[in-house]
């Protein structure tokens, strides 16, 4: 039998949604009721130290800015799906476009429009804040709510676990 940490070596890619994990639930409306959202820098490291080290990295979101999709661009992620309506199809354009398999990859989700793609995954994940039905689909429930950090917590510890987080001095 493998513990949880040991199982943290197969995981060959990370997908992730955006409000609710990257961003915190509550958003604020500019003047234009345009959505405006904040992240945590220390989830865009993580993801960078993620893309260092080869690993693809998928952004599924019902969400429709720009500006999000561009921030994913700008840090090395290019398969970034905004305005997802079915969040299994697109992960599974994902899978197609770098021959991945569904079990090999961590997802992380929040509410109800993530269920799907949770029981289809290997590792479903969420933030603390997350809703009841999706922390019982979860095998790992970050201690840290979405938008504080939680995406670096699980990155950090499939790195940890392969022995990737490593290389500071480099940068």
């Amino acid at each position: 039998m493998k513990f949880f940490k040991d199982t943290l070596k197969d995981i060959k890619a990370f997908a992730f949604d955006v409000d609710g994990v990257m961003a915190r639930s509550e958003v604020l409306l500019n003047e234009q009721g345009e959505l405006m959202r904040t992240m945590n820098t220390k989830d865009g490291f993580a993801l960078m130290m993620a893309r260092r080290n080869n690993y693809q990295i998928a952004i599924i979101s019902g969400g429709k800015s720009q500006a999000v999709k561009e921030r994913f661009v700008n840090i090395g992620i290019n398969d970034v799906y905004m305005n997802s309506t079915t969040k299994v199809r697109d992960l599974n354009h994902f899978l197609n476009k770098h021959q991945l398999k569904a079990e090999d990859v961590l997802f992380m989700g929040d509410d109800l429009p993530d269920y799907s793609i949770m029981k289809t995954v290997g590792y479903p994940t969420c933030p603390a804040d997350a809703v009841p039905e999706i922390k019982e689909l979860s095998i790992y429930i970050s201690p840290i709510r979405g938008g504080e950090g939680c995406v670096r917590d699980v990155v950090e510890q499939v790195l940890r676990a392969k022995g990737q987080w490593s290389g500071f001095d480099e940068m």
